[in-house]
């Protein structure tokens, strides 16, 4: 297996990984929030406050933010996405050095 291909792999597998523990987190947080309206209602366990519904809303949040970091801000801000703003800054300090350069050198032609 060549580089690109097992970078393709690797990278493959990590959105996989990323993907199933998003799944992963929703079924939790769908279970735990049964749970925690049952352990509310039922048992009557801090029966006059609704402290479940901050619970729920706490945890749905964290699921929201995990949500968007693997199916958005993951999917275009990868490796690629990466490189490429990489590539386009030392372009752009190629240029700048280059300028540099002849500015230097115009300025020592002038000089003499």
């Amino acid at each position: 297996m060549d580089t690109l291909q097992h970078d393709q792999y690797d990278y493959a597998r990590k959105r996989i990984r990323q993907k199933k523990n998003v799944f992963f987190h929703f079924v939790l947080f769908f279970v735990g929030s049964i749970f925690l309206l049952i352990l509310n209602k039922a048992m009557n366990i801090g029966e006059p406050q609704n402290w479940y519904i901050w619970a729920i809303i706490g945890w749905g949040f964290l699921f929201v933010l995990h949500f968007i970091k693997v199916f958005i801000t993951d999917s275009f801000m990868n490796k690629n996405w990466e490189r490429h703003q990489i590539d386009k800054l030392v372009s752009l300090q190629q240029k700048k050095i280059e300028k540099l350069k002849l500015e230097a050198e115009e300025q020592l032609k002038t000089d003499l």
